[in-house]
């Protein structure tokens, strides 16, 4: 199976161009900032809610715990949020209603007022990364990004690998991306 595509930072800016047009830009690009930044699953982001990224006082949490029941492995873990992702979610939860902001919604809503399902996120990511023009990109392409940027960034495999929800540091190293461009780089250090 092909693995999902890598985007670079160019291709970054590009993609949320694309999404600042689409018709619920705030929600689309949240799912794909958490993806980006937080390294979640599409289920994972399908799943959330309000009270897991807002505290009871309505700022963002310092870690997103993810349940044992959302994660793919059936192990909890937490997804740390950086700066980057902070600011995302607080400019996402600025543009919410107060009903929208109870603990128990969902984070992100179809356009018909329901919970996404991970099926219909992964098509609506799939579709938004089509009108990018992204051939090979998926709702994994995220994720794959968030722990390539980690291992090329020197963070130890374990570190890498609990972040990712990963039992195995085989299955961590199958998601990082490596070009020319990075080999390169790498050899020009010797």
């Amino acid at each position: 199976m092909k693995q999902a595509r890598v985007l670079t930072e160019q291709e970054q800016r590009r993609l949320l161009a694309v999404i600042a047009d689409t018709r619920y830009a705030a929600r689309n690009r949240m799912a794909f900032m958490l993806s980006y930044m937080g390294g979640l699953r599409v289920g994972e982001i399908a799943a959330l809610k309000i009270g897991d990224v807002l505290d009871s006082e309505g700022r963002v949490r310092e870690q997103v715990r993810l349940s044992a029941e959302i994660t793919k492995g059936g192990q909890a873990r937490t997804a740390f949020v950086n700066d980057r992702l902070r600011k995302e979610l607080e400019r996402y939860a600025a543009s919410l209603s107060d009903k929208q902001r109870q603990p128990e919604r969902p984070l992100l809503i179809t356009q018909k007022g329901k919970p996404f399902t991970a099926n219909v996120l992964c098509q609506l990511m799939g579709g938004i990364y089509n009108q990018a023009g992204f051939d090979g990109a998926s709702s994994h392409s995220g994720r794959r990004w968030f722990i390539t940027k980690l291992a090329h960034n020197s963070v130890s495999a374990k570190v890498i690998m609990t972040l990712a929800g990963h039992k195995h540091l085989s299955t961590t190293q199958r998601y990082i991306d490596v070009n020319d461009d990075m080999l390169r780089q790498a050899v020009a250090k010797l």
